[in-house]
């Protein structure tokens, strides 16, 4: 169903049963435009049933959860297992959907970020260094990064690294499927560089999702403006057939062990 290149999801109109999904190139994009008027979907965080999904795969991976603590205290004693950071996530200021509608509004706003939503602490093995980012501060990872341990290379490889964000959708800042989310200091940047780019917020972020599938880790603004593309369909055109087919292909990046760095 899958194969090596970088390829997408199209939809295509289709009978009174809804979308006809098949994957096509990528290189069909359009440029960032709005979508047709009624194609984007109110939105919100994980209901009862994802979170009680994220609560099974955690019980089920909780062996490997034990083991990957222990390679990275064995190769790191003085280090910690666990690396939270500040992301930006579901922006639930008001916003106006391609029909004109508007999205309700939460009645008390957390602490926003410009261009961005609210922000939270995402949970992920430590991969680096202690203190990766003392000297450098917070840059993008680079492809074959000095900062990366062994065991926190084959993590980022398999994607385990991503394995404790689960406890983010547990606790409601995140879904299992969604736009990546970014640190605030690189949304603010982003934001003034690609207008459209606050709109990924529309949507809560998600551990796995159709720019991560497709593409690989962020390097460049180049590669954000690509994958932009990607989280601005997904805004436009999620669905559960579309979530199934990202899912298929998570475990197909994951096998391959594509785009770590």
């Amino acid at each position: 169903m899958f194969d090596s290149t970088a390829q997408a999801t199209t939809a295509q109109p289709g009978a009174a049963t809804g979308r006809v999904f098949d994957f096509s190139p990528w290189t069909h994009l359009q440029p960032l435009t709005r979508p047709a008027a009624g194609s984007a979907q109110a939105a919100g965080g994980p209901g009862i049933l994802e979170r009680a999904v994220a609560l099974a795969l955690l019980a089920g991976v909780s062996p490997l959860l034990a083991l990957i603590a222990l390679a990275l205290k064995l190769e790191s004693p003085g280090g910690s297992v666990f690396y939270r950071q500040e992301r930006v996530g579901l922006d639930r200021r008001q916003h106006t959907q391609a029909n004109g509608a508007r999205l309700r509004v939460a009645k008390k706003e957390r602490r926003q970020t410009p261009g961005g939503g609210q922000r939270f602490l995402i949970w992920k093995f430590r991969t680096m260094i202690p203190n990766a980012e003392a000297v450098t501060g917070p840059v993008w990872a680079e492809e074959n990064d000095p900062r990366v341990t062994r065991v926190g290379r084959a993590l980022r490889t398999l994607r385990f690294d991503e394995l404790p964000q689960l406890l983010n959708v547990v606790h409601g800042t995140m879904r299992l499927i969604g736009p990546r989310p970014e640190r605030p200091q690189f949304v603010e940047r982003l934001a003034r560089a690609m207008p459209e780019y606050s709109r990924r917020h529309a949507v809560p972020p998600g551990i796995t999702g159709l720019a991560q599938v497709q593409r690989n880790y962020d390097a460049s603004l180049d590669d954000v403006r690509t994958k932009l593309k990607y989280d601005l369909y997904y805004v436009d055109n999620r669905c559960w057939m579309l979530n199934v087919k990202i899912v298929m292909k998570t475990f197909d990046v994951v096998f391959r062990g594509r785009g770590a760095h």
